[in-house]
């Protein structure tokens, strides 16, 4: 698992519409990209999931599925994406027991991400880092200085997450966040290639 990947990219009601923005993930080299459809059913959620599995099977852009275990196991994607509250990383394991699959777990203070340390998952998500609207339960703001303390003392992978966008992302980078997650500055874009190109465009200007 690379510690330094950039971009991991969120979709959640993309305005350009799933499949576009996972070709588009595709097409630029988006190392992870999460489906997150936190109300949809089981059904639409499924058919979403296959789609961008086939759009993403063949890629270096990974996979992941986020909370549901029973879909990211149906289409076979490359990981799932746990939270505080889902299924703990030892369990989902254990009933998908295929080495290769990727486990993130999110953080959101510096004692969960020592205790996911323990826990091993392949890499942890820590935030917010800023205020962000697109979760309706969102844990305290952490803020850019406190962010990197955790990302940087902890021996896994990890990206931050929480309102980044291209204006406040130079800041991330120069405190030493090498990775960092987006939803709103990409899903809310009509040409995702466009957004996304921009975000990594600034991530290589700041060498990492």
């Amino acid at each position: 698992m690379i510690n330094s990947f950039g971009l991991y990219l969120i979709l959640t009601n993309p305005a350009a519409g799933y499949e576009s923005c996972a070709e588009a993930a595709v097409e630029t080299g988006v190392a992870f990209l999460q489906l997150r459809m936190k109300s949809a059913g089981f059904d639409e959620l499924l058919d979403t999931a296959g789609r961008l599995r086939n759009i993403t099977l063949g890629s270096p852009t990974r996979f992941i599925i986020n909370d549901n275990l029973e879909i990211a196991m149906e289409v076979d994607a490359d990981g799932i994406h746990l939270g505080q509250d889902d299924l703990s990383v030892t369990e989902a394991r254990a009933r998908w027991n295929t080495a290769e699959k990727i486990c993130g777990l999110s953080t959101h203070n510096l004692a969960q991400a020592q205790e996911a340390a323990r826990l091993l998952p392949d890499y942890i998500g820590v935030g917010p880092v800023f205020a962000t609207n697109t979760k309706m339960d969102t844990d305290p703001i952490l803020g850019i200085e406190h962010t990197a303390r955790i990302v940087q003392n902890v021996e896994l992978p990890a990206f931050a997450i929480g309102g980044i966008n291209e204006q406040n992302l130079p800041e991330l980078l120069r405190a030493g966040i090498p990775n960092f997650c987006v939803v709103g500055a990409v899903n809310h874009s009509t040409d995702p290639a466009v957004a996304i190109r921009r975000l990594q465009t600034i991530w290589e200007s700041n060498a990492f």
